[in-house]
């Protein structure tokens, strides 16, 4: 017998948050989260997310023995920027059962029928700028930073239960050894000739807040009418900026300036997955000593966001993020790193990044609901 509950308590809260840390224990590739950022973006008054969105949460329970999770989400601005009544799910864990993944997801869509949606879209945490999709090719490796990963199960979970592909998302690994810089380095000497008052630089940490205001510039204008995107505030983007700051390497974020205005830019991080798999979800002294520790020894990144404003498309910007970013990957000793994701049908960068090296090595998929 399967019952669903939505959570109501604290301790619900924390049997939702600690139910993968059972689930995926001993789990080869599976990288535990940090328990506090997972508190932190289900948190109504520390995530600005909920400023403009609803939730519920729900545990599915087997015999009184928690057998998945999920949250049904609402984001009014999706709504608002795309002119449909498409709502979400995320943070979507399940047991092998396809009776609890049902009720779940029967669950969710009694929510957004309720809310007066038509479908709903996910699993997105909790939403498509943060970590989404569901792994559907690329079992045997460990997730990149800010990545998912679930057991091959879940994609036939979700099928039963009736939800459907939306969209499918790219991931790629460049082995630097195998990066065209030779190609690269001729290209952008065309691209440098051709575009007057070019600057291609890092970022500057000293100037932070406005380095971030320029990079919100340029991630709203590109990627305004990519599938499944919704514009970040200003508060989600202040908030995703004093995250991501202790975290940033400067030299791994790109920025083009033409005539002094924000044309383009790429953002990668080291891929701090290979410190958390080592913390066990705690952040901790010992945990913190662990971090400092291990940090230095990263040899991979993750390259998660590039982009080229409109006006400034078609003029080669991309190849010289591309180059900037695989040269400060190799003064900093890495030896590759993923680049995702890209959606499947955008088959100008997927192409660019074959290209570039890059090796199609996983899936991540979308489903939908009909309400």
């Amino acid at each position: 017998m399967i019952e669903v509950v939505p959570v109501k308590t604290q301790k619900e809260l924390k049997a939702f948050v600690d139910f993968p840390f059972t689930l995926y224990k001993n789990h080869r590739y599976w990288i535990p989260p940090l328990k506090q950022e997972v508190y932190k973006l289900l948190d109504k008054s520390k995530n600005p997310f909920w400023d403009h969105a609803e939730r519920e949460i729900y545990l599915a329970y087997r015999n009184k023995r928690i057998a998945g999770r999920i949250c049904a989400i609402v984001d009014y601005n999706f709504i608002e920027f795309w002119n449909e009544k498409t709502g979400s799910f995320g943070f979507f864990e399940c047991d092998e059962d396809e009776d609890a993944a049902k009720a779940l997801f029967e669950q969710v869509t009694t929510f957004h029928r309720e809310k007066g949606m038509t479908q709903y879209i996910g699993p997105v945490n909790p939403s498509t700028n943060d970590e989404c999709g569901m792994l559907i090719e690329g079992f045997f490796t460990p997730p990149a930073i800010m990545m998912p990963h679930n057991y091959e199960y879940y994609p036939r979970l979700c099928e039963h239960a009736g939800l459907a592909k939306a969209k499918d998302l790219n991931a790629y690994y460049v082995d630097i050894k195998d990066a065209p810089f030779d190609y690269l380095e001729r290209l952008c000497s065309i691209v440098r000739r051709r575009v007057q008052d070019l600057k291609v630089r890092p970022i500057d940490m000293n100037q932070f807040r406005n380095e971030v205001q320029r990079i919100k510039e340029v991630y709203n204008d590109a990627w305004s009418r990519n599938w499944g995107f919704v514009p970040m505030t200003d508060a989600e983007i202040d908030a995703m900026a004093e995250n991501l700051k202790p975290l940033v390497k400067p030299e791994l974020v790109i920025m083009i300036d033409i005539d002094n205005v924000p044309a383009a830019v790429s953002l990668s991080l080291p891929n701090y997955n290979q410190v958390l798999k080592r913390l066990n979800g705690r952040l901790g002294p010992i945990e913190m000593l662990k971090f400092l520790y291990y940090k230095n020894k990263i040899k991979e990144a993750r390259l998660m966001i590039m982009g080229v404003r409109k006006q400034y498309r078609k003029m080669g910007l991309e190849s010289l993020l591309f180059l900037e970013s695989f040269r400060a990957g190799q003064k900093l000793g890495y030896t590759g790193g993923e680049l995702s994701w890209v959606l499947e049908d955008n088959h100008s960068t997927n192409s660019e990044i074959v290209k570039m090296g890059g090796e199609l090595y996983k899936k991540y998929r979308i489903y939908s609901g009909n309400v």
